[in-house]
């Protein structure tokens, strides 16, 4: 069966395996505008992991905590910049 999304159209020689998931640090605006971070201070880093189709799947203030639940879900964390 051929993958004819825009994805595979897009790079077909390229597969990506779908276990990755990507942590990427929110900017401050960003946080500011999620329900889930009333309270937080704005000054706390934060730290988004997102599916290959770029659904947020989990938050956290601690960068090396959001490698470590992407890989206790048998996921491969990758860091985006």
């Amino acid at each position: 069966m051929t993958d004819h999304s825009p994805r595979a159209q897009a790079a077909p020689q390229l597969e990506i395996p779908g276990d990755i998931v990507y942590v990427r640090e929110l900017t401050a605006e960003e946080a500011a505008e999620m329900p889930s971070t009333e309270g937080v201070p704005t000054d706390r880093k934060l730290f988004a992991i997102h599916d290959a189709e770029g659904a947020r799947l989990a938050l956290t203030d601690d960068r090396k905590l959001a490698f470590v639940l992407a890989r206790q879900h048998d996921k491969v964390p990758v860091s985006v910049h």
